[in-house]
């Protein structure tokens, strides 16, 4: 049995269809918030529909219930994708963070503990390389100076994992998502805010007018690495040194991956895309860098690679083309 909490969340539901095909039992959680529009969330459980699917609807912040979760349905493996997102609601926002990616984590972590799980995956973010400006970013790299509240609760998930992974042996990996989109994305993300707003003929907003790259990475990339990382569970680096600590490995049963499509995408090329996807122009207002945000992002992949042999290959115009098919269909355009 695979517990996804998230299971109603943009990667939560894409991994969750996935592992049904592959004939999995899945048991799925989440606290249906209004962060975003809820009916969203509610048609991705109905695209879920499946006799190996169980969805419950609670929160990681109530122990109570996880532990009965737990005790009820004996996962063996957690993906636990569920957090409260987005770097700039982090801003006016932060005791959200705080409860979701905090408490809600530490719950999940004593669940694995006290059940004994055999592998516990669980959702980080490109977001904690914060003020690093070396590309492109490696899990050996330190991640001490986060830019974003988000980001500080990503990091804390990652020593909070480890803690476990060393005091208690319980296998933890960590992986760091760089800009995901795709069909049934999240409204709060900028492929659905752009095309949202072209389509209505409104201006989109482009912060640090336009000089930004992203590793902007597609959903079914994310989720086949994430069911390649299920089978490959972490064990402690021999040749580890704390004389010079490597980050992204441990003594312990413990391990990072980037996940990332490791070819950073100029923020104009990639609207330019969704431009010619939909055969309007945009109108456009520029705008300063925004707080929390960071000038490009880079993934290293080469962990994932060497460890599950897979690298993520979608291009943004296969990506970008993938969703608005989808985002017409769905918005009957």
């Amino acid at each position: 049995m695979i517990l996804v909490t998230g299971a109603a969340g943009f990667i939560g539901a894409h991994l969750t269809k996935r592992l049904l095909i592959n004939g999995y039992p899945v048991i799925g959680i989440d606290n249906m918030n209004d962060y975003y529009d809820v009916e969203l969330k509610e048609n991705r459980l109905k695209w879920l529909a499946n006799e190996r699917f169980t969805f419950l609807r609670m929160e990681r912040e109530n122990q109570k219930q996880i532990n009965e979760l737990f005790k009820q349905y004996q996962p063996t493996v957690v993906i636990d994708l569920a957090a409260q997102a987005g770097v700039r609601y982090s801003l006016e926002n932060p005791h959200a963070y705080i409860n979701s990616n905090i408490v809600g984590f530490i719950n999940i972590l004593e669940a694995c503990r006290y059940h004994k799980v055999n592998h516990l995956i669980y959702a980080s973010s490109s977001s904690v390389y914060g003020a690093n400006t070396k590309l492109p970013f490696s899990v050996h790299d330190n991640v001490d100076h986060p830019v974003s509240l988000y980001a500080a609760t990503k990091k804390a998930n990652e020593l909070m994992a480890h803690t476990y992974s060393h005091l208690y042996g319980l296998p933890t990996t960590g992986l760091r998502f760089f800009t995901v989109y795709g069909p049934w994305g999240r409204p709060d993300m900028a492929l659905f805010r752009f095309t949202k707003a072209i389509l209505e003929g409104k201006p989109i907003k482009i912060f640090n007018h336009g000089n930004m790259k992203r590793d902007f990475t597609y959903i079914d990339d994310i989720v086949e690495a994430i069911v390649r990382v299920i089978n490959h569970k972490p064990t402690p680096n021999v040749a580890w040194s704390g004389n010079n600590p490597d980050a992204g490995t441990s003594f312990a049963p413990y391990k990072i991956y980037n996940i990332g499509n490791n070819n950073p995408v100029k923020l104009m090329d990639f609207i330019a895309a969704i431009e010619k996807n939909l055969g309007v122009e945009a109108k456009k207002e520029y705008l300063p860098l925004q707080d929390g945000d960071v000038l490009q992002t880079y993934a290293d992949i080469d962990e994932l690679i060497k460890d599950v042999g897979y690298k993520p290959a979608t291009s943004i115009d296969e990506g970008i083309g993938e969703f608005i098919d989808w985002y017409k269909d769905y918005y009957d355009y």
